[in-house]
């Protein structure tokens, strides 16, 4: 489990006020908004705009979190009506060739591990491209992200027996996904 998930205090020293909780909030949760943008359907390409989007946002509604939630399914929220925002103006704009699927270079596995992560990235990038939104958002949270149904019923404003069933249905499907994929074939990754 990585520390972005817990819940953080969003304090500073008591002079830097309202700009210190940003600063702190924005250290602590860029990854988990990174992460979570790709994998609800951002394009490589758009991503620094769409993070640039749910920090702003999130900055201006700082004041009026209320702590009723956990500041990382606070953050889910805003970042699911961003990456919204971002797949409708794709659908408007004329298609070009994507830039690539690369994450930021962490400078650690070899030419082999990277291929292999890069295959399971893409097969994983596609299996989400073909869930609806709402079965989407609930595989990123709960199944890559790791929150809780109730948390992800926070996040999305679902009922939880509603979230509890959408994850069942989703894990199903991915399920049959990696099973086909190793029926074709046994050596690939899924």
């Amino acid at each position: 489990m990585d520390d972005s998930s817990a819940v953080t205090p969003l304090s500073l020293p008591a002079d830097d006020g309202a700009a210190g909780d940003f600063v702190a909030l924005y250290r602590a949760h860029f990854s988990f908004v990174w992460r979570s943008l790709r994998r609800l359907g951002v394009d490589e390409h758009s991503l620094d705009d769409a993070a640039q989007e749910v920090f702003l946002t999130a900055h201006r509604r700082l004041p009026e979190f209320e702590g009723r939630s956990t500041v990382k399914t606070w953050l889910f929220g805003i970042l699911l009506n961003a990456a919204r925002h971002h797949r409708r103006a794709k659908a408007r704009r004329p298609v070009h060739e994507p830039l690539g699927d690369a994450e930021p270079d962490t400078g650690g596995p070899g030419p082999h591990e990277s291929a292999v992560r890069a295959q399971a990235r893409a097969v994983l990038h596609a299996f989400l491209d073909g869930l609806d939104d709402e079965l989407r958002a609930v595989f990123v949270m709960s199944e890559l992200e790791q929150l809780t149904a109730p948390e992800v019923a926070a996040a999305t404003g679902v009922n939880v027996n509603t979230v509890s069933s959408r994850i069942r249905a989703v894990r199903a499907q991915f399920e049959q996904m990696v099973a086909r994929r190793r029926a074709r074939d046994p050596w690939s990754p899924p």
